[in-house]
């Protein structure tokens, strides 16, 4: 007997399936031997871990169940699938709960190597299923795997979905925000460009005007143009910053649709 073999001493099984397994579970499969029959799955994987954690169901030749870690009888199957189906309700939960591209991601991110367990996992209970006969047991956990493995799928889809959308509407908001300011520029620089030959040609040879409010009592001249100008930057601003509606979509032109199909083409 391999003293190094993953499979509990005290079974008595061929001593094929010893040879076969290595220093490290590896991949979901399934054994047969001697009219035995062992299952090599995997535990529920936790998120960040690298790692599988293998765990064996072994059917004697009296067609009855051993576990290596869950007991004995046909009922290891539904608890071992039963770990599956409560990692996928806490993802599911998180899913509803997650707000934002980060958290979806992080659910996907925990989902996949459980979705992708679980469909191995299907796989090989259906390959035990085939090479076992009518056995009820099996028969039962194979299609209780297949509902799990579409219910993960499911989630992962609507997670993806859900994580895809987040990002357009970022960016989204990203381009009308860029399209925004690059039009509130352009009004500045309009601004500019009008005010800047009365700018220059004020700068070089002045503008010093005799207005009559040097004779006025201070500080109402200042006061005045105090809020003058506070009334024309208002305006201003309020121009700057008019709301902006998305720019649209060009459409294709005529000229350039996709030309029709000629229904007396060669197929």
């Amino acid at each position: 007997m391999n003293a190094k073999s993953l499979l509990p001493a005290i079974w008595e099984v061929p001593d094929a399936f010893r040879r076969r397994l290595g220093d490290q579970v590896g991949k979901q499969r399934v054994m047969q031997a001697d009219d035995h029959l062992l299952l090599v799955l995997h535990q529920p994987p936790k998120p960040g871990e690298k790692n599988r954690i293998g765990r064996f169901f072994w059917r004697d030749a009296k067609r009855e169940w051993n576990s290596s870690d869950l007991g004995t009888g046909e009922g290891t199957l539904p608890r071992h699938l039963a770990q599956y189906s409560a990692a996928i309700d806490r993802l599911e939960k998180e899913e509803e709960a997650a707000e934002g591209s980060a958290a979806y991601f992080q659910v996907i991110s925990d989902l996949s190597p459980l979705f992708r367990a679980t469909r191995n996992m299907h796989a090989v209970l259906q390959q035990a299923r085939e090479k076992s006969g009518d056995d009820k047991a099996l028969i039962n956990a194979r299609d209780r795997a297949y509902e799990l493995e579409r219910k993960a799928e499911l989630l992962y889809t609507e997670a993806k979905n859900e994580l895809d959308f987040a990002i357009a509407q970022q960016t989204e908001r990203q381009a009308d925000a860029a399209h925004r300011m690059s039009v509130s520029a352009h009004r500045l620089n309009v601004l500019a460009a009008f005010f800047f030959p009365i700018v220059t040609l004020a700068t070089i040879f002045g503008a010093d005007l005799h207005h009559g409010f040097e004779d006025w009592a201070a500080p109402w001249p200042f006061i005045t143009m105090t809020g003058v100008g506070l009334l024309l930057g208002f305006i201003l601003w309020t121009f700057v910053s008019a709301p902006i509606g998305p720019g649209k979509r060009p459409r294709r032109k005529d000229s350039e649709a996709r030309p029709l199909r000629d229904p007396h083409q060669a197929r």
